[in-house]
């Protein structure tokens, strides 16, 4: 079995090294018996380096890796849980209660977090288990600065001992059986005397290892009076960078690529919805993760391509007001501590962000909101609709290598049908859509060096209206005589392929080709391919799909032209 590799090196120091490591273990599981501890052991050590097995006292065995540096140990142990590697209840251990080896087997005692000494030998040092520490209080004098506990500081020490694998119960500030058990499992794991009452430096000891995680991050109160909003965040990450109206805008200024809005506008509830759809296009919100969107508020939580992101907003006296995490992915135990701060901390206060403090600069782009990038496509082409159910004709060129399609931006697709023959695709809205027109394909032969126009979207979603180009039919064949294509004369955009080739009734004569090589050889400007509507025709009645057809050969003006390829034509847009 291949085994999963720990990244974080971990080195002894040479005998001329006089100073001391404090090293700490990975502590993974702990078993009743020695059996099913040896059990288990051989399965971790068949896929992870670095494993060990102790004797606990009691009649308990427990397996660790290590021992690395606590900053190691942290690192590996949330690469570890993120791949499920080991179970999300794993902890930092100081190693002082771990006594006999048992694995690996006739490996001598452990080296623990105190000092470990060079020797000047090429054995490897070994330290002696120190004993059981004094502790600063008697159980009495515990017990006694435990009563003026308040009730949120008592359900704080119960979430450090969640935090630290002990406690696995409510979170409710009342000490009964189960946080007494957990107290002595971490007085225990720590080299105090098990008591099952935690002394005052044992609280603070424990809440020390449960804040360290936050080292670093500086989480400090922030008030905004232009956003109207004050909140923790953490500035050890993130400095203030702009005000880009609605965002009050934090941005990383270090190695983590965090970031953190404050969200601040005038509105109702309709705007409201509107600023709920305009930050899922946001390339900082992932589009896998749940959403929530409730009368006044909304939340949104996205996960994927290394972001985790988290926003909530809501309206209140016609002010929308809220805030956005955006963290690297799979550093979760400290994303949630920090978040958990700025939910509880966020207030908003009185004043709402100002419209004209933007400022607007040769940086704005089209794919940006508010100075944020707007999530973009890997590919768009055209399509058109050919039934008032809203099932869409488009080329197959746009839904290779998709993980969603959809139409005009908004509405998701299902692909039903391809044809790679004739390179056409057939799309289904997963949502029923009522187009106002649809393509009426024309089966009579049209007239050599007639007037045909292309409606398309030549620049992608750049123009938020198809475009109509003009041009001439040059033959009723392909340039090899195949009856299956129309050669155009007109000069085309990529995005333009998909769309509907109208003759000059505003009948359909066939598809737009995308543009390709010939055999290797480049096609002069101004020559392009449609697929004739006879084979788009048969292709459709094989998938079961009814289009409308006419014979009619007539004239429309170009006015009346344009609205109806409007009305006809979509944007394809591949995900």
């Amino acid at each position: 079995m291949t085994k999963i590799f720990v990244t974080f090196a971990f080195m002894l120091m040479t005998a001329s090294s006089a100073v001391a490591q404090q090293l700490v273990w990975l502590q993974v599981e702990a078993f009743p018996t020695l059996r099913e501890a040896q059990d288990r052991v051989r399965e971790y050590d068949a896929e992870l380096d670095d494993v060990a097995g102790f004797y606990l006292g009691g009649d308990w065995y427990g397996i660790a890796l290590g021992p690395y540096q606590r900053p190691d140990a942290e690192r590996l142990m949330r690469q570890l849980k993120a791949q499920r590697a080991i179970p999300p209840d794993g902890f930092i251990s100081t190693g002082r209660n771990y006594q006999q080896q048992f694995w690996p087997v006739g490996v001598a005692a452990p080296a623990t977090a105190q000092s470990v000494e060079p020797t000047t030998t090429d054995e490897t040092p070994v330290a002696e288990v120190s004993p059981i520490q004094v502790p600063d209080e008697t159980p009495r004098q515990a017990r006694a600065s435990e009563s003026l506990l308040t009730r949120d500081e008592k359900r704080e020490l119960q979430v450090a001992l969640q935090w630290a694998g002990f406690y696995r119960a409510a979170i409710d500030g009342a000490y009964g059986r189960g946080t007494r058990a957990a107290m002595r499992q971490w007085q225990t794991a720590n080299n105090h005397e098990a008591t099952g009452i935690l002394t005052s430096g044992q609280r603070v000891e424990l809440l020390a290892a449960y804040n360290s995680i936050l080292e670093g991050m500086d989480l400090q109160l922030v008030r905004d009076d232009a956003a109207g909003i004050e909140i923790q965040i953490p500035t050890g990450v993130v400095a203030f960078s702009e005000y880009e109206p609605p965002f009050a805008r934090f941005d990383p200024k270090g190695d983590i690529p965090a970031q953190v809005l404050l969200i601040s506008q005038e509105g109702n509830q309709e705007r409201l919805f509107g600023l709920y759809e305009i930050l899922q296009t946001l390339t900082i919100f992932p589009k896998e993760g749940p959403r929530n969107r409730a009368r006044n508020a909304f939340t949104i939580e996205g996960v994927g391509d290394g972001i985790h992101s988290y926003a909530t907003v809501g309206l209140s006296n016609g002010q929308i007001k809220g805030f956005a995490l955006i963290w690297p992915e799979g550093d979760d135990d400290r994303r949630r501590r920090i978040l958990d701060t700025m939910i509880k901390s966020y207030q908003p206060i009185r004043g709402v962000l100002d419209p004209s403090l933007a400022r607007p600069g040769e940086d704005q782009a089209i794919d940006l909101v508010a100075g944020l990038e707007v999530r973009k496509p890997k590919l768009s082409r055209s399509g058109f609709y050919i039934d008032a159910d809203g099932t869409v004709l488009t080329t197959t060129e746009v839904i290779g290598q998709c993980e969603d399609v959809t139409i005009d931006k908004e509405h998701p697709a299902d692909v039903v049908h391809i044809d790679e023959r004739i390179g056409i695709a057939i799309l289904k809205p997963q949502n029923g859509l009522s187009p106002i027109s649809v393509a009426a394909f024309q089966t009579a032969v049209p007239r050599l060096q007639s007037e045909i126009a292309v409606a398309g979207y030549p620049y992608g979603g750049v123009l938020t209206t198809p475009t109509l180009t003009f041009g001439t039919l040059a033959d009723i064949r392909g340039l090899r005589g195949e009856e299956e294509l129309k050669r155009l004369s007109l000069t085309i955009q990529p995005g333009d392929a998909g769309g509907p080739v109208f003759d000059n009734g505003g009948a359909v004569l066939g598809m737009l080709l995308p543009k390709a090589n010939q055999d290797g050889q480049v096609l002069p400007e101004g020559v392009s391919f449609s697929v004739d509507s006879d084979q788009i025709l048969a292709s459709l009645e094989e998938a079961g799909i009814t289009a409308e057809r006419t014979d009619t050969l007539a004239f429309m003006p170009p006015a009346i032209l344009t609205a109806r390829a409007a009305d006809q034509t979509v944007l394809v847009s591949c995900w």
